[in-house]
C-alpha cells in the first residue's frame, strides 16, 4: 500500500511497481550522487564536498592543519547527508599517496599504510587541502560553475569544480552503481598534457595518436606495465579493456655468488601484508620450490626481499613462477564509464574524456571572463563618478553640505548614475588628497585596458583555446617529470613473453608410486613401493596398474573412446586412502574404461589399436592432452572400441584375436600417424583384436602366464602379411589371449 500525501487517502498499488518505482530512484541516486565521478572534475559528490567544506574552512596548502573530525563534521552537517565513516574513508584515501596518484587532501598522522593497516580515527589525524585541491578549486568564487542548493535547503554547493588540473584521468576512479560500474586507472599528468596540447592543436586527432603521448597508466605504487601497445590502443578506443601490472623488481647480488630479488614497485591496490601471507602459504604447500624466504624490509620505500633455494634457479623463471602464482602480478580493469555533463552515465573512449575536460575548461575560461568584465563595468563605473568628484570637488562638498537631498542633486548637476552618485557620499574624507586621484586615475586607465582584452577574449575562440593551452602548459611544468610527485613511477614494458619454467623448478622432486584400481580410483602413494600385495582397495575393487614415477612427471591415460588424458602426478591424491575416482580429475564418462596408463615419455613411441583390429603407431609427444577433456588420437568405427596401447619396439608386430588367432608381421607394414582409424592389423570372422604388442624376432615372443613369462623363438608357422587372419596360438599361451 502507498499513502499519498496530498489528500491522505489509502490507495492500493500493486507491489511490483511499487518496488520498481522505489528501486529505480535508488538506482538514479547511486547512479547519479555517489559512485559514479563526473568526467569534468573527476570527483564523485562526497569528494568535491569534502573539498568544498575544507575551502570554507580556510585549509589551504599554506595554512595549518585542522582536525579531521571538524571537517567531517562540517561535510556531514552542511552537505553530505551520509555516515561520517563513509565521509572519513574517502578523506583518508584523497590523502594516501599509495592508493591516489596526486593526493587532494594533505594528511598529517596515521593515515594508513601499503600493508592494509587502517587509518587512525578521525579525532586523532589532521588534514588540509594540497596544491592539486586548490587548483581543482581555482575559480570557484568568480562564477565559474553552477550552485545548487544542499540537501536541507540551507546553503549551496558546487555541481561541479572547476578543476584546473585533470583530474580524472590523473587520480582514476572506481566505483560501483546499480547495474553498472567504472574502472579508470591513474595516468601521469605531463603525458595527459600532452595529450590535451595536441588535441587543441589536432581536434580531430585519432586515439592511437593520443596513445603516443599517453602510453598507459601511472600508478601511484609503481610496478611494470605488461601489456602490448595494440591492446591499450584497443582498451582506450572503447573505454574498455584491462592492464597487466607486474611488481618492479631487481637482482642484488650476494656474498658467495648468491643473489636475492628485491621487489621494489608493487601492483596497484596490493597489500604487501597479504602478498606475503599468500606466498607463505604457497611455500607452506610447497607450490613454490624455487623460494627459500621471503621476509620485509621496508620503510618508506617498498623492498620486499625474495632468496631463492640455491644460487642455481634462474631469477627470471624464481619470478615467472611468483608472477602466474600470487599478486605479485595482477590486471586493472578499464571501465571509464562516467557522467557526461553530470547528466548522463556513459561509457566514453580516451578522446572523449580529454574532450570533455577540454571543453569543461573552455567553458570555465569564459564564465570566469564574463564575470570579470562585469566586475571591471561596476569598478570603472565607480571609478568614473570619482574622477567626475574630483574634477568638481568644492561643488560636491557644497552640495553634500547643504542639499537635504544630496543624491538626487549629485545625479541631477554631474548626470551620474545611482552607483556613482552612492561611491561619492560613500567616500571617505582621508581620499580626498591628490595622490588619491592619481591612482583612481591609473586603476581606470589598468582597467580599461583590461576590459579591452576581456573583450577581444570572448569574442575570439582561437584566443581562448590559446590561453587553455598554456594552462595547460603551466599545469604540465608545475607537474613534469622533473618534479618528484610528477615522474613517471610504473615503467613500461613489453607483454610477458613465454618464459617456459621447467616442470622440475615448479615442483618439489619426489619419489611416489602410481596405484589405480580396476574401476579407476587413482592415488600415488609416497616412496617407490617394492610390493604391492599390501594396497588395499575399496569393497569390491581390485589393483590394476602399479608403477614407479617422480612428482614432476606427467601420466598419460589412454581410454576405450581411442582419447588420451594427460595429468601430473603431483596433482594426483595422496596414497592414504583408496585415492579419487579418475572421473573428478578427467572428463572421461562412465561408459568409458581406461585401456592404459603410464609415465609419459616424449620420445617413447606406442602402438594403438581398437576392437575391429585396426590401429597404427603414435608418439607419445603428440597425444599429449591440454584440457580435461582428453585429445582423441584413435578413430574408432561403429560399434568398435579402443582395446590396445603398448609400446613400439623391435622389428615385428604381434597380433591376438578373441579367435585366439595370432599373427606376426614386420613393423615397418605399421604406418606411424598422429591421428585417424590406422590400418587393419588383423582380420576374424567373429570376435575382434584381443591384444598387440611389438618385439625383436631374434629374441622371441614373450607373454606372462601368472607369475612367470614365457618366450617362443620358433615363430615361421606365425609370420605373414599385415591383415591376414593368422593361426592359432602356441601351445601354452595366456588363457586371457594377452601377452602381458
Amino acid at each position: 500500500m502507498a499513502k499519498a500525501k496530498s489528500t491522505g487517502e489509502i490507495r492500493p498499488v500493486p507491489l511490483a511497481d511499487a518496488l520498481g518505482e522505489r528501486y529505480l530512484s535508488y538506482a538514479l541516486s547511486t547512479i547519479m550522487a555517489r559512485s559514479l565521478p563526473d568526467v569534468r572534475d573527476g570527483l564523485k559528490p562526497v569528494h568535491r564536498r569534502l573539498l568544498h567544506a575544507m575551502r570554507e574552512l580556510r585549509l589551504n596548502p599554506e595554512s595549518g592543519f585542522k582536525k579531521c573530525a571538524r571537517i567531517v563534521g562540517d561535510v556531514m552537517g552542511k552537505y553530505h547527508p551520509h555516515g561520517d565513516a563513509a565521509i572519513y574513508d574517502a578523506m583518508v584515501r584523497l590523502a594516501q599517496d599509495f592508493a591516489v596518484r596526486y593526493p587532494l587532501v594533505d594528511g598529517q598522522g596515521n593515515f594508513g599504510n601499503i600493508d592494509g593497516d587502517n587509518a587512525a580515527a578521525m579525532r586523532y589525524t589532521e588534514a588540509r587541502m594540497t596544491d592539486v585541491a586548490k587548483r581543482l578549486l581555482e575559480g570557484i568564487d568568480e562564477d565559474a560553475v553552477d550552485f545548487r542548493g544542499t540537501y536541507d535547503g540551507e546553503g549551496d554547493e558546487p555541481v561541479v569544480l572547476p578543476a584546473n588540473f585533470p583530474n580524472l584521468l590523473a587520480n582514476g576512479a572506481a566505483g560501483i552503481a546499480v547495474g553498472m560500474a567504472t574502472s579508470i586507472p591513474p595516468h601521469n599528468v605531463a603525458e595527459i598534457c600532452n595529450g590535451l596540447l595536441h588535441l587543441i592543436k589536432f581536434p580531430k586527432a585519432t586515439v592511437a595518436k593520443l596513445v603516443d603521448m599517453i602510453p598507459g597508466p601511472d600508478f601511484p605504487t609503481g610496478g611494470v606495465l605488461c601489456e602490448n601497445r595494440d591492446a591499450i590502443v584497443e582498451a582506450y578506443k572503447t573505454g574498455r579493456g584491462s592492464f597487466r601490472v607486474r611488481a618492479s623488481y631487481e637482482v642484488e647480488k650476494i656474498k658467495g655468488g648468491g643473489y636475492q630479488v628485491i621487489v621494489t614497485g608493487m601492483p596497484y591496490q596490493v597489500q604487501k601484508a597479504k602478498l606475503i601471507e599468500k606466498i607463505a602459504e604457497l611455500m607452506h604447500a610447497r607450490k613454490l620450490t624455487m623460494l627459500g624466504d621471503v621476509h620485509d624490509e621496508s620503510t618508506t620505500e617498498v623492498r620486499l626481499v625474495l632468496e631463492p633455494k640455491s644460487r642455481n634457479v634462474d631469477p627470471e623463471h624464481l619470478m615467472e613462477s611468483l608472477f602466474r602464482q600470487s599478486d605479485l602480478e595482477s590486471r586493472f580493469s578499464l571501465n571509464m564509464n562516467v557522467l557526461d555533463q553530470g547528466v548522463t552515465p556513459r561509457v566514453m573512449n580516451l578522446r572523449e574524456v580529454l574532450q570533455a575536460f577540454l571543453d569543461h575548461r573552455h567553458d570555465v575560461l569564459v564564465r570566469r571572463s564574463k564575470h570579470r568584465l562585469e566586475k571591471i563595468e561596476h569598478r570603472l563605473e565607480v571609478l568614473g563618478g570619482l574622477l567626475i568628484a574630483y574634477l568638481n570637488l568644492d561643488e560636491v562638498i557644497r552640495i553634500i553640505r547643504e542639499e537635504d537631498h544630496p543624491k538626487a542633486e549629485l545625479i541631477k548637476a554631474f548626470k551620474l548614475t545611482e552607483v556613482q552618485a552612492e561611491a561619492i557620499l560613500n567616500m571617505r574624507l582621508r581620499h580626498l588628497r591628490k595622490l588619491e586621484e592619481m591612482e583612481i586615475q591609473t586603476e581606470h586607465d589598468a582597467l580599461t585596458e583590461e576590459r579591452k582584452g576581456l573583450k577581444k577574449l570572448l569574442k575570439d575562440e582561437k584566443l581562448r583555446w590559446k590561453m587553455v593551452a598554456g594552462e595547460i602548459t603551466e599545469i604540465k611544468k608545475a607537474f613534469g617529470p622533473d618534479t618528484e610527485l610528477g615522474r613517471r613511477r610504473t615503467k613500461l614494458g613489453d607483454a610477458p613473453s613465454a618464459v617456459v619454467i621447467p616442470l622440475e623448478a615448479m615442483i618439489e622432486r619426489e619419489p611416489v608410486t602410481v596405484l589405480c584400481s580396476e574401476k579407476g580410483w587413482i592415488r600415488a602413494a609416497r616412496g617407490h613401493l617394492a610390493e604391492y600385495g599390501d594396497v588395499k582397495y575399496k569393497e569390491g575393487d581390485r589393483h590394476r596398474f602399479a608403477f614407479h614415477a617422480q612428482t614432476t612427471d606427467k601420466l598419460i591415460m589412454f581410454a576405450t573412446n581411442g582419447r588420451f588424458y594427460t595429468m601430473g602426478v603431483d596433482k594426483l591424491p595422496g596414497g592414504r586412502g583408496f585415492g579419487e575416482p579418475l572421473s573428478l580429475m578427467i572428463d572421461l564418462g562412465n561408459e568409458h574404461n581406461v585401456v592404459a596408463l603410464s609415465v609419459h615419455d616424449p620420445e617413447q613411441k606406442r602402438i594403438v589399436a581398437s576392437s575391429d583390429g585396426r590401429g597404427f603407431v603414435v608418439t607419445e609427444k603428440d597425444v599429449v592432452a591440454q584440457t580435461r577433456g582428453g585429445k582423441q588420437v584413435l578413430n574408432l568405427g561403429a560399434s568398435a572400441e579402443a582395446t590396445a596401447c603398448t609400446p613400439f619396439k623391435g622389428d615385428s608386430v604381434a597380433v591376438v584375436g578373441d579367435n585366439r588367432k595370432l599373427l606376426i608381421f614386420p613393423a615397418d607394414e605399421l604406418p606411424e600417424m598422429t591421428r585417424g582409424r590406422g590400418v587393419i592389423l588383423q582380420r576374424y570372422n567373429k570376435g575382434g583384436l584381443a591384444d598387440v604388442t611389438s618385439f625383436t624376432m631374434k629374441e622371441g615372443l614373450s607373454w606372462q602366464i601368472g607369475d612367470r613369462t614365457r618366450t617362443e623363438t620358433k615363430l615361421e608357422n606365425w609370420v605373414g602379411k599385415r591383415a591376414q587372419a593368422g593361426r592359432v596360438v602356441p601351445r601354452g599361451f595366456s588363457k586371457n589371449n594377452r601377452f602381458r
